[in-house]
């Protein structure tokens, strides 16, 4: 090679502030940049001539002399990321980038490479997933506080709220039964309060079943989704078949309440939204999993789309996430959709309910 092209070569891989080298076809460096020869920390003298397995430490030379073969072999480039020490012996990420040279005739004759130091980004991704999963966790634990909260609730209105209103209608009940039976205007206005108070209990079974449905805890996860099927089909049109493979299971608490919302927020995406005439609940168990198939027969969505414009659908796969189970949906425009749930059911959190 003569002397002015070699002095050209080397102010171009100079001018690289990654790694760069060349290769001939047996894997001897022909050119090093600066770069290159401070992280080894060897004269370019030392390099230029020898082979990876000649200066590099055993493993590396390992994954160097691989991954140039590869590339004479396939005439294609190759990528790949790996941890090296730098000179002060400290491990370091680096993507690097290996591809053939080709002579005029097109035979490959050696090979070109760049190696860059992405070890800030790693620790940069590195922190976003642990940020992630801190985030996961905590909204792991709010959405536990929110159901407990809503129990609470559920309760004290049911318990204490539901009896003063029942004591009220007796009250009531005891005064009509007391009056004379000729002050007709008064008694009719003792009847409108009776239908009040009426009207306000039922009010209050249903917001108290809302916050928290006492059939969830007390009869479990078949028994509290078959009543919720009944409610949506009782308020709207909808035609709901229910499916379960096993209905006399005792779930995990985390567990049934996670799959009590997915099916409670997937039936109200269809009701509000599909259009559906019918829908089908499938539970089944495969493996160590619950197994939730919610479908329907309405229009169908952008799958792509609703993810991103409707938060019900991230809350409900943030729901099978934290529990280490995962959530897909099938759907396109004029097919309906199908919204298929995996939850992970450990040994010691399901168990065949006892016979009575």
């Amino acid at each position: 090679m003569r002397q002015d092209t070699k002095l050209q070569q080397r102010a171009l891989l100079d001018n690289i502030p990654d790694m760069a080298w060349l290769k001939d076809r047996d894997c001897r460096y022909l050119a090093v940049n600066t770069a290159y020869l401070e992280i080894l920390g060897i004269p370019e003298h030392a390099v230029l001539g020898k082979r990876p397995d000649e200066i590099w430490p055993a493993e590396i030379a390992e994954v160097y002399l691989r991954t140039d073969r590869a590339v004479l072999k396939s005439g294609r480039r190759r990528r790949y990321e790996e941890t090296r020490p730098d000179p002060f012996g400290i491990a370091r990420w680096f993507e690097t980038i290996k591809s053939p040279i080709r002579d005029k005739a097109g035979r490959i004759i050696g090979t070109v490479g760049i190696s860059r130091d992405i070890t800030e980004r790693k620790l940069a991704e590195s922190e976003l997933i642990k940020s992630r999963t801190q985030l996961r966790e905590l909204s792991n634990y709010l959405q536990s506080v929110r159901e407990a909260e809503r129990a609470r609730i559920s309760r004290e209105l049911h318990d204490e709220l539901g009896q003063t209103l029942t004591a009220l209608k007796m009250e009531l009940g005891w005064l009509k039964d007391r009056l004379p039976v000729e002050p007709g205007m008064l008694r009719a206005r003792l009847d409108r309060l009776v239908q009040i108070v009426d009207h306000s209990v039922t009010d209050l079974q249903r917001i108290a079943s809302d916050l928290r449905p006492m059939i969830l805890d007390e009869l479990g996860l078949a028994s509290a989704i078959q009543w919720l099927a009944q409610n949506f089909s009782e308020r709207s049109s909808l035609s709901i078949e229910l499916s379960f493979e096993l209905a006399d299971v005792v779930y995990s608490k985390d567990v049934s309440t996670a799959a009590f919302r997915i099916v409670q927020e997937a039936l109200t995406n269809i009701a509000r939204h599909s259009g559906a005439a019918s829908a089908r609940i499938v539970a089944r168990h495969s493996g160590n999993e619950l197994e939730l198939d919610i479908s329907d027969n309405g229009r169908g969505m952008d799958v792509a789309g609703s993810r991103r414009e409707q938060l019900g659908l991230v809350g409900m796969s943030e729901r099978a996430h934290m529990l280490g189970g995962s959530m897909e949906i099938d759907s396109a425009p004029g097919r309906g959709t199908c919204i298929s749930v995996r939850l992970p059911l450990l040994t010691d959190k399901v168990a065949t309910a006892a016979a009575p």
